[in-house]
């Protein structure tokens, strides 16, 4: 896969995109990232590459034709199609369906706006879609864009040593995700679950998915549609809420008795 990032600091996004996951995956030639300054293509003694908004105001608006110029050498760098998508606090949330869009493509081209933003004659010529990755402002798109090409990155096949990784993250169900443990088993902490310990892979995949039901019920209920869950998953968050009632915080190695394949997808609310 192929990302161009045109920025006025290009090279704070490749740095973030050299460590870890994406970093092995640029290494095994999974990824190929590439940054486009637009005030290499400015013109004049200073290559401005920002004005006054027009109609007064405060900050400054980036022009158009330095960015134009860099997507320009960007599509030209490649013959294979690219979406272009803008980072801006107005556009559609970045979720994990999302994601999975944008990493089902060959090739993306990241546009960072700093300053008040970018001359919107551009955007409505030359960009496809914008994303926000929340809704704050940053000074600038490009922690936006790493986290984009992050999140991307990872989906791409043969870029995690196990492809499951990706299939149980956060969100790639409707859901969060459930807890983890690792070793040592005691500790003063406290102990792991014993359901884990078990070696009955039925019930903890149930209990994995109660405490998934469960975690989305309590910290984002905005994802839950409870009318749409499954009959065993209703019994699922019904064994947590009632756990969570006793006292035991919804922790307890207790599950309904139904089988790992009895629980079925979760529709997050839209």
């Amino acid at each position: 896969m192929r990302i161009d990032v045109i920025s006025l600091f290009p090279e704070f996004v490749a740095q973030c995109a050299a460590f870890g996951v994406v970093g092995r995956a640029g290494e095994r030639g999974l990824l190929s990232l590439h940054g486009w300054n637009p005030r290499d293509y400015a013109e004049g003694n200073y290559r401005r590459v920002d004005d006054r908004p027009c109609g007064g105001g405060p900050g400054m608006v980036m022009l158009i034709d330095p960015l134009r110029a860099s997507l320009q050498a960007a599509r030209a760098a490649d013959p294979a199609p690219a979406r272009v998508v803008y980072l801006s606090p107005q556009g559609v949330p970045l979720t994990q369906a999302k994601v999975r869009e944008l990493a089902a493509r060959e090739r993306l081209i990241l546009l960072c706006g700093r300053y008040e933003g970018i001359d919107e004659r551009l955007i409505q010529a030359e960009v496809d879609e914008e994303i926000s990755i929340g809704d704050y402002v940053l000074s600038g798109g490009e922690l936006a864009a790493a986290v984009v090409v992050d999140a991307v990155a990872r989906l791409r096949e043969g870029v995690l040593g196990d492809a499951e990784s990706a299939v149980q993250d956060s969100f790639e169900d409707g859901l969060l995700d459930c807890p983890h443990y690792s070793r040592p088993i005691e500790h003063e902490l406290g102990s792991v679950p014993e359901v884990l310990l078990s070696g009955n892979h039925a019930h903890i995949a149930a209990w994995r998915r109660m405490q998934a039901l469960g975690r989305t019920w309590q910290r984002r209920p905005d994802l839950l549609d409870e009318a749409s869950l499954s009959k065993a998953d209703r019994k699922l968050l019904a064994t947590y809420k009632a756990e969570l009632a006793a006292g035991d915080g919804g922790k307890a190695d207790t599950v309904p008795a139904v089988t790992a394949s009895e629980p079925g997808p979760v529709r997050a609310k839209s």
